[in-house]
């Protein structure tokens, strides 16, 4: 049997983040291919995590920079590793490089950090990204590591795309992996309530993510005000994860923009709303929560940044209600939330985009064969990847000395 080692940046909470189902998909993909799989990660335990056993994953807190974790590597000795975002790479890659040389490295990129980063630092200065990513810190920091593994798994084609056309990494290195989805059966259509059963608009996202707070902020400002005009009756109801207290002082009954923290069933109140609005002006990677307003036949508004990587250039499933001015953005979400056929040819819309772009068993099934590929290729792949070889020769030193000294000044102090 295979042993997959997932190092983890926190814990996966599939219902609070995207990250979280990025995560939970993955586990499961790995499972489907028999593999033994310990998951381990340096943050504290979440009570809203998924409970790993229940799945027959092992799973365990570990420290930073302390040796005990080569003692795990060697225990488990893993054939394949898996970082969750760049960071642990950083922290851990040189220990699995040590312990398991031949071990396979992959990272998940999640989306590109250093994307996101800029973005919203571009966004606030009023300038272009691409202005300031390449002479970004966390842009070499991620690009370096994903040089030093062996293939990175990408959620999005423009990600795909700005990493081999701005900064021409190979494909060899790269791999396209969406979220792993099943289609909309004809059986579970029929059970989402229809039009005329649902009401009030409603915005989801975990509010530890700030192109969500920026997208409430958006809303309330400039937005809501506007659709009210149109619809005084109509409520918009906010939901994410770890709402803090700048988030709850937005909520207005009077004007029906209502705060509601954490959805316990994030399913089950997009189900029961007539339209989704997500007018995200900055970030990275696909948007959770428009995947899952398509599964439960929630028509959305949103703006490029939202649609990246969900819907193509062009795709006449979703393009008109798609915008970035906010008296459009308004206009639309009225239009969709009144007119009963457009709502409908809208949600059928959304059943098709899921089928053809997130199909679990193409992309299980592509991932599966470039695993294959790479495991039987591995010294290949590696010799023409020297950039890699490089980076990994002088992360190894500069990372493992830094280490070292945390390791014995801890020592000291204890001993103190």
């Amino acid at each position: 049997m295979q042993r997959l080692l997932v190092i983890g940046c926190v814990w996966p909470e599939p219902e609070s983040s995207a990250a979280g189902s990025r995560m939970l998909q993955l586990l499961k993909f790995f499972l489907s291919e028999n593999y033994e799989i310990n998951f381990v990660t340096t943050a504290a335990r979440s009570k809203f995590a998924i409970d790993l056993k229940v799945i027959n994953i092992a799973s365990e807190v570990v420290k930073m920079n302390h040796a005990s974790f080569d003692e795990i590597l060697k225990k488990i000795q893993p054939n394949l590793v898996l970082f969750d975002r760049f960071i642990t790479e950083e922290q851990f890659g040189w220990r699995v490089e040590e312990a398991c040389p031949g071990a396979i490295k992959i990272l998940d990129t999640e989306d590109l950090h250093f994307l996101r980063k800029t973005r919203t630092e571009a966004f606030k200065k009023n300038i272009h990204a691409e202005n300031i990513y390449f002479d970004s810190e966390i842009t070499k920091r991620e690009i370096a590591s994903i040089y030093r593994c062996d293939l990175s798994l990408i959620i999005s084609e423009v990600e795909m795309e700005i990493l081999q056309k701005k900064f021409n990494i190979s494909r060899n290195l790269l791999h396209y992996l969406p979220f792993l989805l099943d289609a909309v059966s004809e059986k579970n259509k029929t059970k989402l309530p229809k039009f005329d059963q649902r009401e009030n608009f409603i915005s989801i996202g975990n509010f530890l993510h700030e192109p969500n707070w920026n997208a409430v902020l958006y809303l309330k400002e400039q937005i809501w005000p506007l659709i009210k005009r149109k619809l005084p009756e109509a409520e918009i109801h906010i939901y994410g994860a770890y709402p803090s207290q700048k988030v709850w002082n937005l909520h207005d009954e009077k004007e029906g923009f209502k705060i509601k923290g954490r959805a316990e069933d994030a399913e089950s109140v997009m189900r029961k709303s007539k339209v989704c609005l997500a007018p995200i002006r900055f970030g990275a990677g696909l948007k959770g929560k428009l995947i899952q307003a398509m599964q439960c036949g929630t028509p959305c508004v949103t703006t490029s940044v939202g649609a990246e990587g969900i819907a193509e250039a062009g795709d006449v499933h979703w393009e008109r209600f798609i915008t970035n001015d906010p008296k459009e953005f308004a206009n639309k979400a009225v239009q969709l939330y009144s007119e009963k056929e457009l709502w409908n040819i809208s949600v059928e819309n959304g059943f098709k985009i899921i089928e053809s772009r997130f199909s679990r068993q193409k992309h299980q099934r592509k991932l599966s064969q470039r695993l294959s590929d790479l495991k039987e290729n591995i010294y290949t792949y590696r010799q023409q990847n020297f950039v890699g070889k490089m980076l990994r020769h002088h992360q190894h030193r500069s990372t493992y000395f830094m280490a070292k000294f945390i390791e014995e000044k801890e020592k000291s102090n204890f001993q103190n």
